[in-house]
């Protein structure tokens, strides 16, 4: 059968069952409430059996009832699931875990970490839940939210994180020692999200404590990224960060490159940013023009866009997410429905599909209970109140339970054919899996306010709003507030003033040395170009003008954003499978 007709009949067989309204198993929908309460069960089920049996090590092995380190060594699935307690209304566990985190975690160790990792888990982790303090009840210390244990620690790993951005290209290794910086022998080849997953945490940070560097180093790889497109507009899935050249060629939206195209949207969103907006809107045109084929996405060679490989990968799920959050919702919602018939072949989403055989690819048969489709489900329900998007929520709990639920836990899925389990349960399941399923199922969580409800929050710098909604999730689903970003600027504004002084004083300086009709060899001074702006930008402040500030938001979010991960990193694309 040709491919054409083979995927429209599978988009076919999938929309069929789905129709709008359609009912659950039993004749009815599905009931948020209920599964509401579901879905709960299966966080303490599994955050319990963490604590009792893995704590402090990363990660539980819930076969064998342990723990092992996997990123770091920094008891992350206890970081990870701080928020989602919160989420969850466990205000009193939440406070506990605060505690337990700032006696117990150190970044000062000689140990290998993931830049990319270790930024969206830890650093954006602790950063939500800094942002979340107050609201759960924790007693805050002078200065929050521009001040804080939390932010302290966030701030402390961002740092171990900055020596891996030094390198001639200003795109960062993709692995660094947090106690001795970038081993002399690591290799420079990093992928392209393990490059550009950077703006929403560091520029937050850079927000919080006035310093510019975090943001500064975010901006200039996303930068880099950019330029090194191809002529047709694509990027591939690894590059050389000490000379620039691609080193995968593959093109696509998933594995490897995903939340780069993530972030350039959420980093527009929450800074009202629009050159990164317009960035991603250039990717858009071509992702449409070469890579998507009736609404499934494939990969393509980056600078000839012929097909490299017709397979559909569990983390490009996410994309009907991010595709909802700039209002395409049609295109979304049928991307959706073609991933759903995938999840409900084989109650879950292996990690490769291939779409012309329509079955998993050899070696990518597992699922290790990725929150992708999940996430999209939650941002297409805000969106649209689509029953059918509630009717995946269903499935995602009632397989999970049935297939992965063990004593110690939730297992990773090794085979999704014969339904064998893997001895782990990776941090994202409670920091995001779990997390979109609840606000699937609760409309009325906190992280879905319209703005109706706020608090008003004194700061060192005057009063500042937090807690009006229009959360930004990173792509661990850390919800970050973009309120907060505007609380601790004042800092800012006196730089500005002082640079103002220096300004006129050089002019007077100038001016006067003419008069005396001395010659003047060098232009007036002008202050270091502040992180973001551009020559221009500089050039206008130096004559005096201000930066525009916008008085109208330039984008808006219907909820919130998604995800990804990187679990298989080089082996997508460089091995022989």
């Amino acid at each position: 059968m040709p491919f054409r007709l083979l995927v429209l009949f599978g988009l076919l067989c999938a929309l069929l069952p789905l129709h709008h309204g359609a009912p659950g198993p039993d004749g009815t929908a599905p009931d948020p409430a209920h599964y509401r309460e579901r879905v709960k069960a299966m966080f303490y089920h599994a955050y319990d059996s963490y604590l009792e049996n893995a704590f402090p090590y990363d990660e539980l092995r819930p076969l064998t009832c342990d723990g092992h380190d996997t990123w770091g060594s920094f008891s992350l699935t206890l970081i990870d699931a701080l928020d989602t307690l919160l989420i969850l209304g466990n205000v009193s566990e939440f406070q506990r875990v605060v505690e337990v985190l700032q006696d117990n975690v150190d970044f000062d160790i000689d140990v290998n970490a993931s830049v990319f990792e270790t930024n969206i888990r830890v650093v954006g982790g602790l950063l939500s839940a800094h942002l979340l303090s107050k609201k759960a009840g924790v007693e805050v210390e002078a200065g929050w939210p521009c001040s804080g244990p939390l932010l302290r620690m966030a701030e402390e790993a961002a740092r171990k994180l900055l020596p891996a951005f030094q390198t001639p290209t200003g795109m960062p290794y993709g692995t660094v020692n947090l106690l001795h910086g970038v081993n002399p022998g690591e290799t420079p080849v990093t992928c392209t999200a393990g490059i550009g997953t950077f703006i929403v945490e560091f520029a937050t940070l850079s927000s919080l404590t006035g310093d510019p560097v975090f943001e500064d180093v975010a901006r200039v790889a996303l930068m880099r990224l950019w330029e090194s497109r191809s002529e047709i507009g694509l990027v591939g899935n690894h590059i050389d960060v000490l000379t620039g050249k691609w080193v995968a060629q593959d093109s696509g939206i998933g594995a490897g490159v995903d939340s780069y195209f993530e972030y350039l949207v959420k980093g527009a969103i929450l800074l009202q940013d629009k050159k990164l907006m317009a960035m991603f809107l250039e990717y858009n045109k071509a992702i449409r023009n070469y890579t998507r084929f009736d609404d499934w996405y494939l990969w393509v060679q980056m600078y000839k866009g012929t097909v490299s490989m017709p397979v559909f990968q569990s983390l490009e799920a996410y994309w009907p997410g991010l595709q909802s959050l700039i209002g395409d919702i049609d295109n979304a919602m049928r991307t959706f429905l073609n991933y759903y018939t995938v999840w409900k072949q084989f109650g879950g989403l292996p990690e490769f599909y291939n779409i012309p055989q329509g079955y998993t690819v050899e070696k990518r048969e597992g699922y290790p209970l990725r929150p992708e489709l999940i996430e999209s489900a939650m941002y297409l329900y805000r969106a649209t109140g689509d029953p059918t998007l509630l009717e995946l929520g269903r499935d995602a709990v009632e397989s999970i339970e049935k297939i992965s639920k063990v004593e110690c836990g939730f297992a990773t899925i090794k085979d999704l054919r014969d339904h064998k389990l893997d001895n782990r349960m990776e941090s994202f399941f409670l920091a995001e899996t779990v997390k979109y399923l609840y606000l699937l199922f609760d409309p009325t969580n906190f992280i879905h306010n319209n703005g109706s409800a706020f608090d008003a929050v004194m700061t060192p710098y005057g009063e500042c709003i937090l807690g009006a909604g229009g959360y930004i999730f990173n792509t661990e689903a850390h919800p970050i507030d973009p309120a907060a970003l505007h609380c601790c600027q004042s800092l800012k504004e006196e730089q500005w003033e002082v640079e103002d002084l220096m300004r006129e004083f050089y002019s007077l300086k100038r001016n006067r040395s003419r008069f005396q009709k001395k010659t003047v060899s060098s232009g007036p001074w002008q202050p270091p170009a502040r992180p973001g702006t551009s020559s221009s930008e500089n050039q206008d402040e130096a004559r005096g003008k201000r930066p525009s500030r916008q008085k109208v938001p330039l984008l808006s979010c219907p909820s919130q954003p998604f995800t990804s991960k990187l679990a298989l990193l080089g082996q997508v694309f460089l091995d022989s499978s």
